[in-house]
């Protein structure tokens, strides 16, 4: 087992107390994945101090010099990539397929960000006045606080380092300490790739004992998170009144299937949407809106699909779903399915696993859920968890209002054959973002992310050239000669 330490003005450094926590393998909760620092605000303000003292030279230095930084920084990655996919499975437990994708994605993302941050300029505007031009320019903010979850602890931070650096503002980030390892990891591909001294910055510990130092500071001039609702709303109060936020939440999201559908596409899109990852997605489908004409072929095919995934620790070969990532997680999911039973008829599934190679780790059986009400909990609630509810609809209208009666709009999709459907879908979801025949998990790098309502706090969007928008801030210019 490897001690960790928190990454804080250029040096490499334990608690001031001395403190630290272990994280332990869900599949094999026997073993420890290493242990970490657990600190408090003291860490937190230093963190912040660097951050802000390193401000002026990152950002007067030229872009070309910061985007060499981040694309050291990939190869980094590139190069370590078994290894750091490899302890990415064992912290938070998917399979090792997913993480290797998450290590590659994420090396893509500091490569994206390295080229289009050198274009993200300003705007000239014309005017009467012939001895005068009017531009803006895009200027950074400062010290950004990053903050991330545990469900894609390499690739999400990427997408929030990545454009608040390469746009000149400096970094503190705090990994979740459910996987704190992918996030030591992340930060040394950074130190390895050259940042400066205080230009990045990385301290671990409870979100309780750090994260109000993190997020309230006068030198922090943005938050950016994704977790869960209750989560960023705790920070949106937090935050001082000059701190922009962006705030990535829960969703609640539905797969319409409509009485033309592709029933084998869809029930593959319901399987990979609502399983993948042990259903430990945001963009995770959770409602399927079935249409009644199909709804006996259609279950009958979710179930015998659902019966044949592998269930088992993430670094075996052929495993389609891993435990869930945290004891936590896991006695939450395991209150949902017995909720669900008060609500609605188990179909199939919703067992904890024990058998042999289950025995240490927190494994639970998909469940699929039928006969459930629209405003059943278990239809309204973000359960981050392999668990799908299927809820009857008898024409599209009915299954759009059934769609967009909950508090979220993170990911939604449809699988149809008819462009009627397939038009009216995308102009009628209240949704961030629409899938027609595909699943609601999964998103380019190079395009925007985020969704509508309680799924979101801004208009600010992540991922693509618009997630540069929010690191940057206006200045409009008048100048004569």
């Amino acid at each position: 087992m490897s001690d960790h330490r928190n990454y804080i003005g250029g040096e490499w450094s334990a608690a001031a107390s001395g403190a630290s926590f272990e994280r332990h393998n869900p599949a094999d909760q026997r073993e420890t994945v290493g242990r970490f620092a657990a600190s408090g605000p003291d860490e937190a303000r230093a963190a912040i101090h660097a951050a802000h003292a390193a401000f002026p030279a990152w950002r007067a230095m030229a872009p070309g010099k910061r985007a060499q930084v981040l694309n050291r920084a990939a190869a980094h990655l590139d190069a370590h990539a078994a290894d750091i996919a490899r302890d990415l499975t064992r912290e938070m437990g998917k399979p090792l397929n997913l993480a290797q994708d998450e290590i590659t994605r994420t090396a893509q993302t500091l490569r994206f960000y390295a080229v289009e941050g050198q274009t993200h300029t300003g705007e000239t505007y014309p005017n009467d006045d012939p001895d005068m031009v009017v531009y803006t320019q895009r200027e950074p903010l400062g010290v950004v606080t990053v903050i991330s979850p545990w469900n894609f602890p390499a690739s999400i931070p990427a997408r929030k380092i990545a454009p608040a650096l390469i746009t000149g503002n400096t970094v503190v980030f705090k990994p979740s300490s459910d996987a704190p390892l992918t996030g030591v990891h992340l930060a040394q591909a950074l130190v390895a790739g050259g940042a400066p001294a205080g230009v990045f910055n990385m301290v671990t510990g409870r979100a309780g004992d750090v994260g109000a130092a993190l997020t309230s500071a006068p030198e922090v001039r943005a938050v950016t998170f994704t977790g869960s609702t209750a989560a960023g709303e705790q920070i949106h109060r937090t935050a001082a009144f000059t701190t922009r936020t962006q705030m990535e939440l829960g969703g609640k999201n539905p797969l319409i299937v409509m009485e033309d559908a592709d029933l084998d596409q869809a029930v593959d899109l319901a399987i990979k949407g609502g399983f993948s990852l042990t259903g430990q997605a945001c963009t995770g489908t959770s409602r399927i809106l079935l249409m009644k004409q199909v709804r006996a072929s259609f279950l009958d095919k979710l179930v015998a699909k659902m019966s044949a995934l592998k269930i088992g620790n993430g670094l075996q070969a052929g495993i389609d779903l891993g435990p869930l990532a945290t004891q936590k997680q896991y006695d939450t999911v395991l209150r949902y399915i017995a909720i669900g039973q008060q609500e609605a008829k188990l179909l199939a599934g919703g067992r904890t696993l024990t058998g042999a190679g289950h025995e240490h780790g927190l494994f639970v059986e998909p469940a699929i859920f039928t006969d459930v009400s629209p405003r059943a909990r278990i239809a309204q609630e973000e359960i981050f968890g392999p668990v799908l509810s299927v809820i009857d609809v008898d024409s599209y209208q009915h299954a759009i209002d059934i769609a967009n009666d909950t508090p979220y709009g993170l990911s939604a999709a449809i699988a149809t054959r008819n462009p009627r459907y397939v038009h009216a879908f995308c102009r009628d979801i209240q949704s961030g973002t629409v899938k027609v025949n595909r699943t609601t998990t999964g998103n380019l790098g190079n395009a925007p992310f985020g969704g509508y309502k309680a799924s979101s706090s801004s208009g600010f969007r992540e991922s693509g050239r618009v997630g540069l928008d929010f690191f940057t801030q206006t200045k409009t210019v008048y100048r004569a000669f």
